[in-house]
């Protein structure tokens, strides 16, 4: 088929999906009440089904009242399982895909369900809406004329009594539709590799003879890719390689620290960005908007939405639903899916920025923050102050992680730092100063604590040799795809090896 050809057929069949998805923009808790009936009528016949009745669950509230909230720990043995084979444990249908994540439990590695409805009815429809609300903003736009550069995981795929597991993008290029292959690069015996460096090297080898026109992929790890592209080819940007390329869709983490190296990478103003917000459970948001940092929550893929208020905790913690929430509160996560977790809590924390229609931004994890001297730092914080700092004093940051340093005696606290430059600030002092500053300003519970240094003392930062979370991250496996470095933690084992790391 011709490329222009391909190029308007495609385009056309992707807008017709806006129709659709201006249904739930209008009826937004219909939508979600329907969701949540069909998930109880589809599973009403499993062993969960039975043990809570869901063949008589008329309302939210007897739901919410009767099911209870869980964490991957209490689901595990169910999980466990059925990849030993057992079926119709918490899903109708036959679960044989479980996507691994380390994520924020206290388990070495979670395996989620991945049901074929998930699969289909989220994952897969996730990312025809996404090219879809791109279209629908950028009229003009040539996506087809080329091919998406897409930077997953590994090709970690086990069999285990008929079942297999990896890394979700790997699953997800297992069964990945001949037209998704068709208009990408690199090819998937490439995208599937397990070596990581080896990966990259054949990525360029096979991308930089195509026309590319989108990026897909981890802030991080795209970056990575993205300047050993341009350190092959001897060029001073990208667009020199790629010239009608017009998108970059990530997700996976915070964009904020990374921004500024890809306007220099992409300096074209009027290239877009476009955020998505998906995990190994589901996938929940899409920026629909040009030059925003808002994402809608999708409503129609099989998943039930509640929300707890941060601060709730306990046994009981009470969850609320789509309709009972306010803007500008921190809430965790809790997620009914067509995969078989019920109430489960994904370990995110959103805000709501809109109701009409529902849109979101992604606060942190529930794990992952600071909150050891009642400071309540979050990633959002860190990374908007990290930000600030960052434009303050021409800093560029590829990494970094951060942790407290406990009282010992008469000994205040602290926060510890280690960052990894690509640019490092003139002075280190004055950067943590701007810091420290930052924080204060944009976190009133850490202001508090650091008034006269009642509770915490200055941050103590560290300067990360070249390439140090590299070398964490591939010491511990875990180089490519999902794989990131813990931000925020209350714990210092990350920090200690990171330390330690960093003076051998």
């Amino acid at each position: 088929m011709p490329i222009p050809l391909f190029n308007s057929i495609a385009s056309w069949l992707l807008r017709k999906r806006y129709h659709q998805i201006e249904l739930f923009l209008k009826y937004p808790l219909d939508v979600q009440d329907e969701v949540l009936h069909q998930l109880l009528d589809f599973s009403k016949d499993t062993m969960i089904g039975k043990q809570y009745g869901f063949q008589d669950l008329p309302k939210y509230e007897e739901f919410r009242n009767r099911v209870p909230i869980v964490t991957y720990e209490d689901v595990a043995p169910l999980i466990e399982r059925t990849r030993r084979g057992e079926q119709n444990l918490f899903w109708p249908t036959s679960i044989k895909w479980f996507a691994k994540s380390s994520g924020t439990t206290n388990a070495k590695s979670k395996f989620i369900p991945v049901s074929t409805e998930a699969l289909e009815d989220c994952h897969y429809k996730s990312s025809k809406d996404l090219l879809c609300l791109y279209l629908n903003n950028n009229e003009n736009s040539q996506l087809f004329t080329g091919k998406s550069l897409r930077l997953g995981g590994s090709k970690e795929l086990y069999e285990d009594n008929g079942t297999f597991f990896g890394d979700l993008s790997a699953i997800l290029i297992d069964n990945m539709p001949l037209w998704a292959e068709y208009s990408s690069t690199p090819s998937n015996k490439v995208s599937l590799m397990t070596e990581w460096e080896s990966k990259l090297e054949a990525i360029i080898e096979e991308s930089i003879r195509e026309n590319v026109t989108s990026l897909v992929g981890v802030p991080s790890w795209m970056l990575v890719l993205l300047n050993q592209v341009l350190e092959k080819t001897e060029k001073n940007h990208l667009f020199e390689i790629w010239e009608n390329l017009e998108v970059y869709f990530h997700g996976g983490v915070s964009f904020t620290p990374y921004k500024n190296q890809y306007k220099k990478l992409l300096p074209r103003k009027r290239f877009n960005y476009y955020e998505t917000y998906n995990a190994s459970e589901g996938f929940f948001g899409i920026q629909d908007q040009n030059n925003s940092d808002e994402l809608l929550l999708m409503l129609d893929y099989g998943i039930f939405y509640e929300f707890i208020p941060m601060g709730s905790n306990g046994e009981g913690e009470q969850a609320i639903p789509l309709w009972d929430v306010q803007l500008g509160v921190n809430y965790a996560m809790v997620i009914t899916t067509n995969a078989g977790l019920w109430r489960y809590k994904i370990g995110d924390t959103i805000r709501f920025t809109s109701k009409n229609p529902y849109r979101i931004k992604i606060t942190g994890r529930t794990k992952h923050h600071i909150n050891v001297f009642g400071e309540e730092l979050i990633i959002e914080n860190a990374e908007e102050a990290l930000k600030q700092v960052c434009q303050k004093t021409a800093a560029e940051i590829v990494d970094y992680t951060a942790a407290p340093i406990f009282m010992t005696g008469k000994e205040k606290g602290a926060h510890e730092w280690i960052i990894e430059f690509r640019k490092p600030p003139e002075s280190i002092a004055y950067f943590t100063e701007m810091l420290d500053n930052a924080l204060k300003s944009l976190n009133s519970d850490y202001e508090a604590k650091r008034y006269n240094n009642i509770t915490l003392k200055m941050p103590k930062v560290h300067v990360a040799r070249k390439n140090l979370f590299h070398q964490w991250l591939k010491s511990q496996n875990k180089l490519g795809g999902q794989h990131k470095i813990p931000r925020l933690s209350n714990e210092r084992n990350c920090i200690e090896e990171l330390l330690q790391m960093n003076i051998q």
